[in-house]
């Protein structure tokens, strides 16, 4: 049985292209495309994204960049509209900017001044939890608790 004279799996093959993310050409919007900010993913390769023009898109993660880059809650993206549609309710995902570009892209004013970079889906939807002593959360009697 002859022996094996590779360098390992899959893993040996991803580690060779994570080295040419060091500085790229920061893209910017052209005519058809629009920035915006992911809300939540959705699954099967879309995601919901907040687009900086106040739609809310349905946009989905084109072939180049499934399973090759990964996109999460809170994360700024630039979509390319779909023109033969009516509706303005899809978009396409052509590129991912990382948290330096996109602080770079709202010091460039290409991104609103007010708008909340890298903070997650707590960021987007400014959900309050604070709960009082006295609201009706978990407040149970005596009995209440023997029966539980």
């Amino acid at each position: 049985m002859p022996k094996n004279k590779g360098k390992g799996g899959k893993n040996i093959k991803r580690g060779k292209k994570e080295a040419e993310d060091d500085k790229r050409e920061i893209i910017f919007k052209e005519h058809g495309q629009e920035y915006a900010i992911v809300l939540r993913m959705c699954g099967n390769g879309r995601c919901e994204a907040k687009c900086i023009d106040g739609n809310t898109r349905m946009c989905h993660i084109r072939g180049k960049m499934h399973k090759k880059v990964w996109i999460s809650a809170g994360d700024i993206i630039l979509v390319g509209l779909r023109m033969d549609m009516d509706n303005d309710t899809k978009a396409d995902i052509i590129h991912k900017y990382t948290p330096d570009e996109a602080r770079f892209l709202k010091s460039c004013d290409e991104l609103p001044r007010d708008l909340r970079l890298n903070e997650g889906v707590a960021g987007v939807f400014e959900v309050d939890d604070h709960v009082e002593p006295g609201d009706d959360y978990f407040e149970f009697g005596d009995d209440e608790i023997d029966r539980l």
